[in-house]
């Protein structure tokens, strides 16, 4: 009379631990300590500590956040302490209490007022050869233009 039916119990229990579709996020949270490598995720969260290297389309460190290793991504957003090499095709984001310290290649960049950014800090390579070969085309036809305004002369 009062006997669980068991088939709902294992349905129960079967569903809890679906996993989500869609999803490819870590969160390191705050108390945890990492040390290791994610290789393919949408988002990396790191609230906590790590030593780690991360390939993500978006990483994040919290505020409480302290993140040593070598990050590629396309998006970064730093509210705690970065420290390693990192390359952002997108844009590095330093918040107001951020730091970044390293080696680190970006294709956009913004700091907020109070955040830091120290060590090797340079536009990627991608970036720069466009902008040379914009001003090349520049240069090229600004000459051609000059060319032909003194030939019509």
């Amino acid at each position: 009379m009062f006997e669980k039916n068991k088939n709902s119990d294992q349905k129960e229990t079967t569903d809890v631990f679906r996993p989500m579709k869609g999803s490819a996020k870590v969160v390191i949270g705050n108390g945890v300590s990492l040390k290791g490598e994610i290789t393919k995720a949408d988002e990396v969260q790191i609230d906590g500590e790590a030593d780690i290297i991360v390939k993500a389309d978006n990483l994040v460190v919290g505020a409480s956040g302290n993140c040593k290793g070598t990050i590629e991504t396309h998006n970064a957003d730093i509210w705690g302490i970065f420290d390693g090499d990192m390359k952002a095709s997108g844009t590095l984001t330093i918040q107001e209490a951020g730091t970044v310290a390293g080696t680190v290649e970006y294709q956009n960049l913004q700091i907020k007022l109070g955040g830091k950014i120290s060590g090797d800090v340079k536009l990627s390579d991608k970036i720069k050869s466009i902008k040379e070969e914009v001003k090349e085309n520049n240069s090229s036809s600004n000459k051609s233009l000059h060319e032909a305004i003194k030939k019509e002369k």
